[in-house]
């Protein structure tokens, strides 16, 4: 074991080891990134063709990661891609990065973790580093991960090192990114805690050791869940105020002026991406396997939601109000990233509110800066020039980009629907907000 653990901690502290990276998406590109600038030879691991090859070639699509850092460090040497698994028997670490969705039913897939792990195992090798980094139940990596990797012989904690460290990406975010924002990460033994941690520490500012897998694993879920439920809680307030003639956004604006006890959430159109609307029904699902209902979860969820529903029936409502019916009508969707500047649309409730009003008769335009064109039940919808709201019957804003010009917007808007306290300071007849 010592001799494991010596060769291994010698190769991360002089930056020698050879990372890897499974998964190379919003997540695991700018961990690759990082370890690479931190003077580490990467290697990034892919089943898709294009993104290998846009790696390579320097080219980034993921938005955190400028294309100039990421060809700089492919010109010299330290980062590359590839589709082939095999380059795990010259690894000596390797992060696990890829998706874990919910199907239909709520409950994980997991097919994602086992096809990954199955295949790491095949080239698995005494002194290596492996770390879950998907975001999935408590659990996962005692359970599911750990016996793949034993199956041809090698001892966890002896001849290698497994650990859970949750990934924390906020896209879009420009104060904090992956070099910045604590690193939990959490063994399956004492000694991979302390390898784990040694890992991180090479390249991002600060690392949280917690006592096990499933302590990293619940910490992810907890986060995620603390911000779907007070969702849940500001958009079933901003129903009721909705119902009694209130204005919630002064309401949150006024109760935020508390210095303690409260913390500000904000209502919205609905849950969107690939954290908040996915996470909380993995702790579902498991605790529900050990007799426990979690009912917040369950409730949250429900609200959140209604809420496409219920911005549509505003929608449905404000052009009553003006003489019009949603069956014809011209309704112009401004934004469809699940949050502003960005351009992922995993999740988005504006995708469910077009759903809807198509259904309802509406004909549907879209504008965003970030997504030129959108698969709206199998028909692709191409993005419109914000002018369209000129020409449009009502303007729905639900994704508040910054590059957005609200009150030359407001202006021009025949009908306005604010999700997001865009308008704010604006007063006019033909704005009705959340």
């Amino acid at each position: 074991m010592q001799s494991a653990v010596h060769a291994l901690e010698e190769k991360i502290r002089s930056r020698q080891a050879k990372v890897g990276v499974v998964g190379l998406g919003y997540v695991g590109l700018p961990l690759a990134v990082e370890f690479a600038k931190a003077g580490f030879g990467v290697t990034g691991i892919d089943l898709s063709d294009s993104k290998t090859a846009r790696v390579n070639a320097g080219e980034s699509y993921v938005g955190d990661v400028p294309s100039s850092e990421l060809a700089r460090l492919v010109e010299s040497g330290k980062l590359s891609a590839t589709t082939d698994f095999s380059v795990v028997r010259d690894l000596e670490t390797v992060n696990i990065c890829v998706p874990t969705p919910l199907r239909k039913t709520k409950d994980p897939d997991m097919s994602y973790i086992v096809s990954a792990c199955g295949e790491i195992a095949k080239y698995l090798h005494a002194g290596m580093l492996i770390i879950l980094e998907s975001t999935t139940y408590p659990g996962t990596t005692d359970e599911l991960v750990l016996p793949t990797l034993e199956q041809g012989g090698l001892k966890v904690g002896r001849d290698f090192f497994l650990c859970f460290s949750p990934e924390r990406v906020d896209p879009g975010n420009p104060k904090y990114n992956t070099s910045n924002i604590p690193k939990v990460v959490g063994g399956v033994t004492a000694a991979c805690t302390e390898m784990g941690r040694q890992f991180y520490s090479q390249a991002l500012e600060n690392v949280v050791a917690v006592s096990s897998t499933r302590v990293a694993e619940m910490v992810k879920l907890l986060e995620n869940t603390f911000r779907m439920i007070n969702i849940g809680l500001a958009n079933e307030m901003a129903m009721m105020c909705d119902r009694i003639g209130i204005d919630v956004w002064e309401v949150i604006e006024a109760a935020a002026t508390k210095p303690f006890g409260f913390m500000p959430f904000y209502p919205g159109p609905g849950l969107g991406g690939h954290c908040i609307p996915i996470d909380p029904f993995y702790l579902s699902w498991k605790t529900k396997q050990a007799g426990i209902e979690a009912r917040f979860i369950e409730l949250a969820g429900y609200i959140n939601g209604q809420m496409p529903h219920f911005v549509v029936d505003k929608i449905q409502n404000a052009l009553n109000d003006h003489g019009k019916p949603v069956k014809g009508s011209h309704i112009h969707i401004l934004g469809v990233a699940y949050k502003k500047n960005i351009d992922d649309v995993r999740e988005s409730p504006a995708l469910d509110i077009m759903v809807l009003l198509k259904h309802r008769g509406a004909r549907i335009t879209y504008s965003d800066p970030y997504v030129a064109s959108l698969d709206l039940e199998g028909e692709r919808l191409d993005g419109e020039d914000v002018g369209m709201v000129a020409q449009a019957d009502c303007t729905a804003i639900v994704t508040d980009h910054s590059v957005f010009n609200f009150p030359k917007i407001a202006e021009q808007a025949k009908l306005v629907l604010d999700t997001r306290n865009a308008l704010k300071g604006i007063d006019s007849a033909k704005i009705v907000r959340l």
